[in-house]
């Protein structure tokens, strides 16, 4: 506990300790984060010995390998052709039907060449019909066909048709016979573009065994060139589509935050310096500008802390806040620094096992919700100061934002005991923190099926339990530390063999037994109203400590049949007794280092009562006597706890001395009991409201009929041993 040391510094040093304390805080802060902003000047070179293991300060995309990686896939990517069953029959009928033309063409100029020559005059020559005019014969007969079949036709050249026209109809028929053979052999196959030049050569050579004229020879070449054709095309429109589907599969290739690019002993090759160069690390100059930068940050946290500590109205309760924050943050920014440490040789989301809800949770419940709201926003600034060099810039956003959700989410527990919210706090403290690092995930298009997403999911899973865990395990450690009355201490109080208890049972008995009872009604009772149990009780234990200084002038602790003392003393000399239970018990209690509630419930447990029995025989022997001097020095309680243990003792006392009590006397005296405080006002200052007031009446009522309240007497019943012993008497005088 270090209340008693704090206090004594603080009178040593008075306005000098929270400059001192922040002075201090400040100059640990700087040295703990001084080696995370302090930069190195680097200038790596293609074939340089690496000194050291160089690894990536961010995550980011080798956009130059990806794009390789894209380009090697869409090669990969067998090109999709389309196979035109069909059109080898077309060529056949195209030849078929050209052929045809040229005899039929032929035929027509050679029978009007004869009937020409029939008609002619005797010495008239009738000149035979030229190549040209066969030529344009045949040609004036393509003016009836298909667009399709014309192009084809005008690919032939000239020669061709000078040549096909001048053969006979033996030859013609040949030519045609052998060719349409060749060609419908060829077609039969699937040609392609690159093919297409060597089935065009195999068809050609077999002319040569075909013992033909020049002329025919020369007229096949030209219908083999052109009526052998491409019949299984590509299908460009698909094989983009399956090169794009390819393309669109290969996963980016990232250089992740903490790889290794090049190991310590190796040599600097182009590969390793292109991914330097990407992540500009090639060559870095020192700069001063991050160390100004935390120095500034540490500056402005202590500013704030003395400007926000001006509103705690007592000196103490400001050193304790700037010292309980200070010490807080020292052990969360080490962790944090540890983490950083660790994360350059280890896993990349190390830093998000970091449990960033603990210090604003601790805070919160400590000291206020405001204080763990500068805790949560200032550890989000300090991270950003630790982690400058140690995480890439996407790192970095999602830690900032994961830890300053994660604090700030801390800070909405109620001020109290988590084991007495535990639901509430784990909604808090570990759902929801859960479910942001989901969203976080799902914003940068993590897949779910890596397994680095899991990793970093797990990592923030496991600092939202611990931090709930560290929470809940270490407040009663954090309490023995920062408060007088902490579970632990109160535990302590509370054992029955506690030296002030035990002499409290020994000297005063029926002290001892009140006081069990005063705290059984008042603990019930505070329950009820949410206030602070466990303290109530033990402050109830001790509260009438005072009266084994003169236990047997208090009725409670008289033997059977013994005369009250008081009837030998003066009302002045026994008020004086009475008074003084209050003022020894609390130096008793200061002697013991007990909480200061506990001492405070001792001063003000009979408030500034009237000690009516005294007063009104006092008043019996002197008229001017006031009821100021009859009333006790207080102060009124100051608390709820306060104000239930005012009310309980005064109504276990009362109760107890009943003759016959029975629930509606006990309901009418509690009711009275209270309404007289309140109209006394000596509940003015504690806080309670009429609300709580009559929670706490229906709760004593329960409590002291259950205990008090006379029970009804049942007739005796025989036991089963002498309804034997009678029946058998009964059959013996049968």
């Amino acid at each position: 506990m270090l209340n008693r040391p704090i206090n004594n510094l603080l009178k040593k040093l008075g306005s000098k300790f929270i400059p001192i304390i922040l002075g201090i805080f400040s100059l640990i802060l700087m040295l703990i984060m001084v080696t995370s902003v302090i930069q190195k000047s680097v200038d790596y070179k293609e074939g340089q010995v690496a000194t050291e293991s160089i690894r990536a300060n961010k995550t980011i995309e080798n956009k130059a390998e990806t794009e390789q990686k894209r380009q090697l896939a869409e090669e990969a990517v067998t090109p999709e052709y389309t196979y035109q069953s069909d059109l080898a029959q077309t060529q056949h009928d195209r030849i078929s039907q050209l052929i045809a033309l040229i005899e039929k063409s032929n035929s027509e100029l050679d029978k009007n060449y004869q009937t020409k020559v029939s008609q002619a005059k005797d010495g008239e020559k009738i000149p035979q019909p030229t190549t040209d005019e066969r030529v344009a014969a045949l040609k004036k007969k393509f003016e009836g066909l298909d667009q399709d079949t014309v192009t084809f036709y005008q690919q032939f050249p000239e020669e061709f048709y000078q040549a096909v026209v001048q053969l006979n109809t033996t030859d013609l028929e040949k030519v045609e016979t052998e060719s349409l053979k060749l060609i419908d052999e060829q077609m039969a196959k699937r040609i392609r573009q690159s093919d297409l030049s060597g089935y065009k050569q195999q068809a050609t050579e077999s002319i040569q065994s075909l013992s033909l004229s020049d002329e025919s020879n020369q007229v096949m070449r030209y219908l083999i060139d052109l009526g052998i054709v491409i019949n299984d095309t590509l299908n460009q429109k698909r094989t983009d589509e399956l090169k794009e589907q390819a393309s669109d599969s290969v996963q980016p290739v990232m250089i992740y935050q903490g790889e290794v690019i090049v190991r310590e002993g190796s040599q600097i090759d182009a590969n390793a310096i292109n991914k330097l160069k990407l992540l500009g690390l090639t060559s870095s100059s020192t700069s001063v500008f991050p160390l100004i930068a935390m120095v500034l940050a540490v500056l402005l946290q202590s500013v704030v802390l003395w400007f926000y500590s001006r509103q705690f109205e007592v000196e103490f309760q400001r050193v304790r806040f700037v010292l309980f924050y200070s010490a807080t943050m020292i052990v969360g920014i080490s962790i944090m620094k540890i983490l950083q440490v660790l994360q350059n040789s280890n896993s990349n989301n190390l830093a998000l096992f970091f449990p960033a809800a603990f210090m604003p949770l601790v805070l919160t419940v400590f000291v206020n919700r405001r204080a763990g709201a500068l805790s949560a926003v200032f550890q989000g600034a300090f991270a950003l100061l630790i982690y400058y060099s140690a995480v890439g810039t996407n790192m970095l956003s999602i830690i900032l934002m994961t830890y300053i959700f994660s604090g700030i989410l801390a800070i909405m527990v109620k001020q109290q005991r988590l084991s007495d919210q535990l639901k509430q706090a784990l909604l808090w403290i570990v759902a929801f923190p859960i479910v942001w690092s989901i969203v976080l995930s799902v914003y940068q298009g993590l897949s779910f099926a890596d397994g680095k997403t899991w990793s970093a999911l797990l990592a923030t899973v496991a600092a939202s339990i611990l931090s709930f865990i560290m929470g809940m395990g270490l407040q009663p450690y954090i309490e023995l530390l920062v408060t007088d009355s902490g579970v632990i201490t109160l535990n302590e109080l509370s054992n029955p063999n506690h030296p002030l208890l035990k002499q409290l049972l020994e000297e005063a008995p029926g002290t001892y037994h009140h006081s069990m009872m005063v705290a059984n009604l008042s603990a019930n009772a505070v329950a009820e109203i949410g206030g602070r149990s466990l303290l109530t009780r033990v402050a109830c234990y001790y509260h009438d400590i005072g009266k084994i200084r003169h236990a047997n002038f208090f009725v409670e602790n008289l033997p059977t049949g013994a005369e009250n003392p008081h009837n030998f003393l003066l009302p002045e000399d026994s008020k004086q007794i009475i008074f003084g239970h209050v003022i020894e018990g609390a130096k008793i209690l200061q002697e013991y280092k007990m909480p200061q509630m506990v001492i405070d419930i001792c001063y003000q447990h009979h408030g500034t009562t009237l000690m009516k029995f005294f007063y009104f025989k006092a008043k019996e022997r002197n008229p001017e006597i006031t009821e100021a001097e009859f009333r006790y020095p207080g102060p009124k309680p100051q608390t709820r706890e306060a104000g239930v243990v005012n009310i309980a003792d005064s109504c276990e006392a009362a109760v107890r001395a009943m003759d016959h009590p029975s629930i509606d006397k006990i309901k009418e005296f509690v009711h009275n009991l209270i309404e007289e405080r309140i109209s006394d006002g000596q509940l003015d200052e504690s806080g309670l409201t009429l609300k709580e007031i009559r929670i706490i009446e229906k709760s004593l009522i329960s409590g002291l009929s259950s205990t008090f309240h006379s029970r009804i007497k049942y007739p005796r019943m025989k036991s089963e041993a002498e309804k034997m012993k009678e029946e058998q008497e009964n059959k013996g005088e049968a």
